[in-house]
C-alpha cells in the first residue's frame, strides 16, 4: 500500500492508486454520490480553525461566510468558537442558524439596503459602516425602533497587495471603506447621532495575500487612526483587521501560516494598545485560509479530444468552480483513480459550459486520461460552491463531509426542477398556444 502526502496537505493521501480525503476513497465517493461532487474533510476544517486560535489566543475569529455558506460547515465552525463576517441578510441568517453568537457577528457590506439595515438592527448584530450616508441611515432606523446599534467603521487604508486586482480591497481606488483621511470626521459625527454607538475600526486589504508585510502596514495605519480617535474622546472597544491570508494553491508556492501573521502584527497591536491605554478586542476574518484546502471537487471525464491541445472534457465547469474563469486562478488537478501513476501527457481540462472561458486547468502534465476517469480539483473549499450557479441549465451538485473514513451528505444535488423555482408563465401567454 503506497501512501503519498501532498506537501502540507496531509489530509490528502494516495492509497492503492486512488486519491483519499478524510480517510475516504474518492473513487468510492464518486460511485456512491455521483459527479460532480464537493468533498470536505471535517478534521482538516477543525485543525485550520485551531491554528488561528493557537496563533491568536486572545482574538476573536469571524469566518467570512461568503467563502463557504454550507450550513453543516458553518455549524462546525461555530462549535470551534468562530463568529461570522456576513455581507448580506442571507448570510446573517445562515450564521444565526449555525449557532454563531450575535456578539461574534459583524454585518459588513458597502451597499446595504434599507431592509438589511432593519434586519441588522432587529437582530442586534454589530454593523460595519462603509460611509457616512450609511451611518446616518442606520441611525434613523435604529432610533425609530428605540434601539442602539454598535458600529465599527470600515477604513480604506490605501495598502497595496500582490494579488489579483479583483480581490485587492484596500487600494485607494477600491469601492470598499471610508478613506483613512475622512475617518476622524465620520467617527466624530457618528458620536453625536442617536441610535448608533461607535465602538471601533475595521479594514480588509484583500484576499489570497502571500506576503505578510502588507498586513503589518495596515495594522500600523489602523492603530494610527485609533490614536486619533482616542484623542477626541472616542471609544475603541474593537479593532477588526479583516482576513486575506493566502493559501498554497500551486505546489511550487509557499503560503504563510496564522502564526506568521501573528508574529508580524501582534507586537504592533499590543505595543500601540499599551501606549494608548486601551484594550480593544482584536478581530480577524479568515475565510479562504480556513476553508480552501479542506475541500476537493470531483468531476468525471466525458471525453478526450486531440486538437491544438489535448482537451479533457469533464462534467463540471465554471458553473461549479468559477475561480479559474473569473481570476485565472490555479487549482491543482489530480487524476483521482490514477493518482499513483506517473504523468505522461499534457492536458487542458474543460467543462461542459457553452463558453470558451470554461477552463478548469490549463496545460497540466497528468497520467494518461480516458473517458470515465475521475479528476479532483484541489483547494475548492473557499469560493467554490458558494459562487456556483445553474448557468447553461446545469444543476448544482451534492456536497459531502468526510471524517476519518465516514461520509455524510451535507447538501443534496439539485435536479432540473431548480430551473422552475420562482418562475411564472402568465395565463395570458399560455392561452396563446
Amino acid at each position: 500500500m503506497d501512501v503519498i502526502m501532498f506537501g502540507t496537505k496531509d489530509h490528502l493521501k494516495v492509497e492503492n492508486g486512488h486519491l483519499k480525503i478524510g480517510g475516504a476513497d474518492t473513487v468510492d465517493l464518486a460511485e456512491k454520490f455521483g459527479t460532480p461532487l464537493y468533498v470536505t474533510d471535517e478534521l482538516r476544517l477543525r485543525q485550520n480553525v485551531r491554528a488561528y486560535r493557537e496563533a491568536f489566543p486572545d482574538a476573536w475569529t469571524y469566518f467570512a461566510v461568503k467563502a463557504n455558506g454550507n450550513l453543516a460547515i458553518l455549524t462546525i465552525l461555530a462549535q470551534e468558537g468562530m463568529g461570522a463576517d456576513v455581507f448580506s441578510g442571507g448570510e446573517l441568517s445562515l450564521a444565526r442558524l449555525a449557532g454563531m453568537p450575535l456578539e461574534k457577528i459583524l454585518f459588513n457590506g458597502n451597499s446595504k439596503s434599507e431592509a438589511e439595515l432593519e434586519m441588522a438592527v432587529d437582530s442586534g448584530a454589530r454593523v460595519s459602516a462603509d460611509s457616512l450616508v450609511e451611518v446616518e441611515a442606520l441611525s434613523e432606523v435604529a432610533a425609530n425602533r428605540g434601539e442602539v446599534v454598535e458600529v465599527v467603521f470600515r477604513v480604506n487604508p490605501d495598502v497595496s497587495v500582490e494579488t489579483h486586482p479583483k480581490i485587492a480591497t484596500g487600494l485607494r481606488t477600491s469601492k470598499f471603506g471610508i478613506p483613512a483621511a475622512e475617518i476622524l470626521d465620520v467617527y466624530k459625527t457618528a458620536m453625536s447621532l442617536d441610535g448608533v454607538r461607535p465602538v471601533g475600526l475595521h479594514c480588509h486589504i484583500g484576499s489570497q495575500i502571500l506576503e505578510i508585510s502588507p498586513f503589518a502596514e495596515a495594522m500600523t495605519k489602523m492603530m494610527d487612526l485609533a490614536e486619533k480617535i482616542v484623542e477626541i474622546g472616542g471609544e475603541i472597544e474593537m479593532m477588526d483587521f479583516g482576513g486575506g491570508l493566502g493559501v498554497q494553491y500551486h505546489p511550487d508556492n509557499e503560503a504563510p501560516a496564522p502564526k506568521d501573521l501573528a508574529d508580524a502584527i501582534l507586537p504592533i497591536f499590543e505595543g500601540r494598545c499599551k501606549d494608548l491605554g486601551i484594550s480593544p478586542k482584536m478581530v480577524l476574518e479568515p475565510g479562504r485560509s480556513i476553508a480552501a484546502d479542506t475541500t476537493i471537487m470531483l468531476t468525471k471525464v466525458n471525453t478526450v479530444k486531440k486538437a491544438h491541445v489535448n482537451f479533457v472534457g469533464v462534467d463540471a465547469g465554471f458553473n461549479l468552480l468559477a475561480r479559474p474563469m473569473i481570476y485565472d486562478a490555479y487549482h491543482h488537478a489530480v487524476v483521482a483513480n490514477k493518482a499513483g501513476e506517473d504523468p505522461k501527457e499534457t492536458y487542458t481540462v474543460v467543462g461542459p459550459i457553452c463558453e470558451s472561458g470554461d477552463v478548469l486547468a490549463k496545460e497540466r502534465t497528468l497520467p494518461e486520461i480516458e473517458r470515465g476517469d475521475l479528476i479532483a480539483m484541489l483547494d475548492a473549499g473557499a469560493y467554490g460552491f458558494s459562487m456556483a450557479s445553474v448557468y447553461n441549465g446545469q444543476p448544482r451538485c451534492a456536497e459531502v463531509l468526510a471524517n476519518e473514513g465516514e461520509v455524510e451528505l451535507i447538501r443534496r444535488a439539485e435536479d432540473r426542477s431548480i430551473f422552475l423555482a420562482g418562475q411564472i408563465v402568465p395565463p395570458r401567454i399560455l392561452g396563446k398556444r
